[in-house]
């Protein structure tokens, strides 16, 4: 027994336990792969102080293969590096870094190269390039699972060298390397096994979620179809460089201090501490010390378990100040607005960015934003669109389909649509004839879907859109424990509140505190759950205050139009009676109901929203969209809305 025993390495036990990193089924491998190589070409950009612009293109080889090529505009990537960067797991510069960033373990794109390998057998091909004049770099890289280290398998295990100019287009046309013409960047190509398909959980979904998070990105993107769409930037500026901070004493446990003690290079414990953590002054680490009952300068070499145990619960007893915030970089509600107004159809928006919180000494900050209106996805579908998805989707019934494939669109909605078209629950999606999706379709643009659809969470973690595992994250369990009935929403106990709202929510921390490995959900801290309460009551009351102005005016209305349905006839009647002037009369009548109304006279847009503000204080952040203007500029296809919006 005792000589069967043997070590594994890291990449050995992903590669069996690949639904670990969100790689379980093709149609979500395919997802991750992009997902991996967008969010580090977004901070390669960010650090390198470049306004992103990043190419993705999906390309089908096969049945259920594909060829994922994700390039970006950023810095590029010095030759040592590459063959560690994609062909070895765990390996990476942010674990240890306590900053705002996308990527924290050095897992991600080297495991989807894994993947890639274990599916197709094709290595993962690199070419990047850190200056118009230095010659680029190729490599073709597979991992060695037993031994967790990259094997380059072209230019005889040492890559190839692409030189500047002519020469370099030419080598580049020889080797058949797929690069767009850029001074410098990283291009990585990917074939693996997938599955492609639109709707929720889909690589376009992604792509327009991460367009909403990063308003500074343009992002061109080309599916598997020929179907090109460029999501194109809406500010100018780089979000703020978050600063490196150094751990809170408040959120190291007794285990790391042990740790750290052996580590440092500190004579002295006062020194140790002051040196080893953030706010912790000379005075501060005085206090621990005397609390602790060591002596400032007791050595840190002579500080054994007892003693360690004692500074442990000292610094728990201590007031410490919080750690700085300067290590996050927040959307900000501006651009939160601008990147939902860009995506979101709607007639309302709101945002609102909490102050800096922390959670066993780790800074974060809670971000929400709302968009009220546009109605359903499933009202914006095409035909062509929707026979697309029928062919692609892998639902058993159609009933199944509806409410899986549109955002916001439950059973009910999904079970009114079917009964306008006349259509049976239990039929297979794929097995549609054409007059039958003809007629589904009517019904999907006919029936109203408002009053039965769902709130569309989308969940943002360090501006990474969060598409699988939504029951088990944070953010969706406080977003259903709120009460949205006292903002005019319709909710049942413990469900999300129905009404055509879209929330988006985002977390900013140095360390986010994902459920699992695929860093699909939030753990749920109290800190964190508290923070996410107050952001989202934030906007709710803001919501709140606007439907209830709306109703209003609209109730007023009414009132007014029950008034002049009778004012005629009760004015002859009285001028038949009391021998008076039946016009002054009617005009005397009329003068009193729009007294009594005057909340009608507030001018209405087609969806009753009140044109004239100034008596409604909704405060800041806030956006109010004409839905006229939403529809001229579908007409026009020009997405260009700086005429056509006002802020609040």
């Amino acid at each position: 027994m005792a000589a069967s025993q043997k070590e594994i390495s890291v990449s050995e036990f992903f590669a069996k336990n690949r639904h670990l990193l969100g790689f379980d089924n093709p149609r979500r491998a395919l997802l991750t792969a992009v997902k991996e190589a967008v969010d580090n070409a977004l901070d390669a950009c960010e650090e390198a102080g470049l306004l992103p612009e990043i190419w993705v293109h999906l390309e089908s080889t096969g049945p259920n293969r594909f060829k994922v090529g994700i390039q970006d505009n950023g810095p590029g990537i010095v030759k040592a590096q590459i063959p560690l960067i994609f062909g070895k797991l765990l390996y990476g510069s942010k674990f240890h870094r306590l900053r705002m960033s996308r990527g924290q373990q050095g897992i991600g794109i080297s495991a989807a190269g894994m993947y890639g390998l274990l599916t197709t057998g094709k290595p993962v091909k690199i070419m990047s390039k850190v200056s118009v004049r230095k010659p680029a770099h190729y490599y073709e890289i597979q991992i060695d699972t037993k031994r967790n280290r990259p094997e380059i398998v072209n230019g005889r295990g040492e890559g190839v060298d692409i030189p500047p100019g002519q020469q370099g287009a030419k080598a580049i046309e020889k080797h058949g390397i797929e690069w767009i013409e850029s001074d410098h960047g990283t291009r990585v190509t990917i074939e693996l096994e997938g599955r492609f398909h639109r709707g929720r959980g889909s690589v376009d979904e992604y792509l327009e979620q991460t367009a909403i998070a990063n308003p500074h990105v343009t992002l061109h993107y080309l599916d598997p179809e020929g179907n090109t769409r460029v999501y194109q930037r809406v500010a100018e500026v780089l979000p703020h460089e978050p600063r490196e901070i150094k751990p809170h004493p408040y959120g190291v446990e007794l285990g790391r201090l042990v740790g750290l003690l052996k580590e440092t290079k500190a004579p002295t414990i006062s020194q140790f501490l002051t040196a080893s953590f953030s706010k912790v002054s000379p005075a501060v680490a005085r206090q621990i010390c005397e609390q602790a009952k060591v002596s400032t300068r007791a050595s840190t070499r002579k500080i054994g378990r007892h003693e360690a145990d004692l500074i442990y619960h000292a610094i728990q007893e201590t007031k410490i100040r919080p750690p700085s915030t300067d290590c996050l970089s927040p959307i900000g509600e501006e651009l939160i607005l601008k990147g939902l107004h860009q995506v979101v159809p709607g007639e309302f928006y709101a945002a609102a960015t909490r102050p800096p919180a922390v959670y066993r000494g780790n800074p974060f900050q809670i971000e929400v934003g709302l968009a009220y209106g546009g109605g359903s996805t499933a009202h914006r579908v095409t035909r062509e669109e929707l026979a697309e998805l029928l062919g692609q989707s892998d639902a058993r019934t159609l009933r199944q389909f509806l409410a899986t494939s549109f955002e916001g669109l439950g059973l009910d909605s999904a079970d009114k649509i079917l009964a306008e078209a006349g259509a049976k629950t239990r039929v297979s999606p794929g097995n549609l004839k054409p007059k039958e999706i003809d007629r589904l379709h009517h019904a999907m643009r006919s029936i109203n879907l408002s009053d039965g659809q769902t709130m569309n969470v989308l969940r943002y973690a360090n501006r990474v859109p969060l598409q699988f595992q939504a029951g088990g994250c944070a953010i969706t369990q406080t977003v259903t424990a709120t009460n949205w009935r006292s903002y005019g929403l319709s909710q049942s106990r413990g469900a999300m509140p129905r009404g055509p709202a879209t929330i988006m929510v985002h977390m900013a921390s140095v360390w986010v505190p994902f459920t699992s490995e695929s860093k699909e959900a939030i753990a749920s801290y109290p800190e964190i759950q508290k923070e996410l309460r107050l952001a989202l009551q934030a906007v709710g009351r803001k919501l709140g205050m606007y439907l209830r102005r709306r109703r209003r005016v609209k109730h007023e209305g009414e009132r007014r139009n029950l008034f002049l349905r009778y004012l005629g006839e009760v004015a002859r009647a009285t001028s038949q009676i009391n021998q008076a002037d039946q016009k002054w009369l009617h005009d005397q009548l009329l003068a009193v109901a729009k007294h009594r109304t005057a909340q009608a006279d507030v001018k209405l847009d087609d969806r009753g929203r009140p044109i004239d503000e100034e008596e409604l204080n909704l405060g800041g952040n806030v956006l109010i969209v004409d839905p006229a203007d939403r529809i001229a500029e579908k007409i026009n296809g020009n997405g260009d809305s700086s005429n056509q919006t006002s802020e609040r």
